[in-house]
């Protein structure tokens, strides 16, 4: 099978042909038909996560944003048939077993094993599965258009609940719902979606004019530069939000949300920048701030999802390529050119 081969850390990918991957008793092999290409394969590539670095296997395949058609089924396998289209994001394998997976949180799992670290991801032709988190993908959905959804899309819509923004809480309901979005890319163009879907009003911030654009016609109803000098008091002059989103992976970018979270408003962690993110503890304190961290989403989460996108209430602005142009990619990813999600096509 053709692949795309991690040797070295911070060094290009190889694209080389293999041999294809064998699926174990409790898996599906699938032919790949789309892969979203993450910025957090982006920083595995670049080793910018050490402990994540320690663990990789070398020559490694990225990608946990995979669609593509079951051929193989193990022989443990039930409820999984050859030819059914499913998907898997970054979780690979949960236990079931610890009490985060019992309570229902099984994507902060003691034990999970995650996609292109416990097994080959999906920037090559064939990907193993465990069954048990192969997610079925229906019409009308495209491959491409439902591959960033398992690792973009679940993440904010799991930290738009995880802030209570579905249920309503912790806001005030006479004062309505406001969300800043910080950083409109991959994952900020789905959340200005999803947050709109949960009634919310939402401010969208880049330094990127197209990507304001692009959340504008989104439902976004305001757009703020976060390069303009008044940017604070633009993303307040509706009124200061409820819940700060920040998926970009800039210090400043949090330092900005704090200067604009409301009283007993909520900062919701997802961008991951190389620097520690530093806060004022009077400010915390006096004004009652939440900082919530989010990672990814489950697997029931992600049937919520895709139920959504199938609904046209969510969809991804993609822009298809070969996998041969996965360097180019990156590339585009480090110089901020990539306006949604880029997909690999095989």
């Amino acid at each position: 099978m053709k692949a795309a081969l991690l040797y070295e850390l911070g060094r290009p990918l190889r694209l080389e042909e293999m041999a294809r991957v064998v699926p174990q008793p409790d898996e599906v092999l699938v032919r790949v038909e789309a892969c979203g290409v993450c910025h957090s394969d982006l920083h595995m590539a670049m080793g910018d996560w050490p402990d994540v670095a320690a663990r990789m296997q070398f020559p490694a395949i990225l990608g946990h944003e995979v669609v593509g058609r079951v051929v193989e089924v193990g022989g443990e396998v039930r409820g999984v048939a050859v030819g059914n289209c499913v998907g898997v994001g970054w979780l690979y394998s949960t236990c079931g077993e610890c009490e985060m997976c019992r309570s229902g949180a099984e994507n902060v799992c003691h034990n999970r094993q995650v996609t292109s670290l416990a097994a080959p991801g999906g920037f090559a032709e064939f990907i193993r599965i465990k069954a048990s988190h192969a997610i079925p993908i229906s019409e009308p959905l495209s491959s491409a258009e439902a591959a960033p959804l398992f690792c973009a899309g679940l993440t904010v819509y799991h930290a738009l609940r995880n802030c209570g923004v579905e249920a309503g809480q912790p806001f005030d309901i006479a004062q309505g719902k406001r969300v800043a979005v910080i950083g409109i890319g991959g994952l900020g163009h789905l959340a200005v979606q999803l947050a709109r879907h949960f009634g919310a009003e939402v401010v969208a911030v880049d330094v990127s004019e197209a990507k304001l654009e692009l959340a504008k016609s989104l439902g976004a109803a305001r757009a703020v530069n976060a390069a303009a000098k008044d940017v604070a008091k633009q993303i307040r002059a509706g009124g200061e939000p409820h819940v700060v989103m920040v998926t970009s992976n800039s210090k400043q970018s949090y330092d900005l949300a704090f200067r604009v979270l409301r009283r007993r408003g909520t900062l919701a962690v997802v961008g991951l920048p190389k620097e520690d993110v530093a806060f004022n503890a009077d400010n915390l304190v006096v004004k009652e701030h939440r900082i919530v961290g989010s990672a990814v989403g489950t697997r029931q989460e992600m049937r919520e999802l895709l139920e959504l996108a199938a609904a046209g209430k969510v969809r991804c602005a993609v822009e298809t390529h070969p996998l041969e142009a996965i360097n180019e990619i990156f590339a585009r990813m480090q110089r901020g050119e990539i306006a949604a999600r880029a997909v690999v096509v095989l």
